[in-house]
């Protein structure tokens, strides 16, 4: 049982600035973006200014839920690594039970809204991806890096729910993108455990396979080398040109380079190589999508 909190908010700071927070907008930013993307290449350019403002809107509330109730069930997890504990709960900022209420309503209004807006399988798949995160990923966490293999899945469903809004159904072209999405996780996570491993060991979590620094480095670079031919699908199934194919195979490379010399040689630096690589390649591949998607 918690204890109860004497100082909820420091002074200058607003309790709707605090449950923002709480919502880690930076993530949920990112998959809104990634849903409008999907839909967009799915809709074969025609998608409309209000298709695409609900699609992204309602996986942004939903996943912002999801978000903030991962906080509360980690909140004491959080409080012991310094990576989080500044986090709204740790800190004290605000009760578990707002923190609890306040993703609940997020989540069901967020697939309320899809549903009604959009379409009853978007929001399907929102659903999935919420129980999949906190029912799979998050006891997992503690077990074995088959959460991190599970984790990936949640990560990579906003794609299908961009992708069947515009299209209303799960076909080759929507599961290519989830592919795309699934393995970039992967590199992604494991530099980000890599260079958080001392915080990870404090709370017992086991994003990365065992066997030491040579097979996590060889998980990484196996990934990305899976990636590089994935990304090439849209092209493949026509939704997306040349020139699309062309950089995703630019980009593919150079996050593969960088994941050979982490697999070659796992430090600090060859980690946060590897991290910091994937937060470019993911949104410049994004960008040459929309750039090249097909008009029918």
């Amino acid at each position: 049982m918690d204890p109860p909190t004497t100082e909820i908010t420091p002074a200058g700071t607003s309790r709707a600035r605090v449950f923002y927070e709480l919502t880690k907008p930076g993530i949920a930013g990112y998959v809104m973006i990634t849903a409008g993307a999907s839909a967009f290449v799915g809709s074969h350019g025609s998608l409309g200014l209000l298709a695409a403002v609900h699609t992204m809107l309602g996986t942004g509330i939903a996943t912002a839920g999801a978000l903030t109730l991962n906080q509360y069930v980690e909140r004491e997890e959080d409080a012991i690594m310094v990576r989080t504990r500044t986090r709204p709960l740790p800190s004290k900022r605000l009760e578990p039970t707002e923190a609890f209420v306040f993703g609940n309503v997020l989540i069901m209004f967020g697939l309320i809204y899809l549903a009604l807006s959009v379409g009853p399988l978007p929001a399907a798949i929102a659903a999935a991806s919420a129980i999949v995160y906190h029912s799979v990923y998050t006891p997992l966490k503690k077990r074995s890096y088959v959460a991190t293999l599970a984790g990936a899945v949640p990560g990579a469903l906003p794609m299908l729910i961009g992708w069947t809004a515009a299209t209303g159904t799960v076909d080759r072209g929507g599961l290519a993108l989830f592919a795309i999405g699934y393995l970039w996780q992967l590199p992604h996570v494991l530099g980000l455990a890599w260079m958080l491993r001392e915080d990870y060991a404090r709370v017992g979590f086991k994003l990365m396979p065992t066997g030491g620094a040579r097979v996590i480095g060889f998980h990484m670079m196996l990934a990305t080398a899976l990636l590089v031919p994935v990304s090439w699908l849209p092209t493949y199934l026509g939704n997306t040109g040349t020139i699309y194919a062309l950089g995703a195979t630019m980009l593919g490379c150079a996050f593969l380079l960088a994941a050979v010399v982490a697999a070659r040689d796992l430090t600090e630096a060859s980690a946060r190589r590897v991290f910091f690589t994937s937060l470019l390649y993911h949104p410049l591949l994004l960008g040459f999508m929309l750039f090249d998607t097909v008009r029918l």
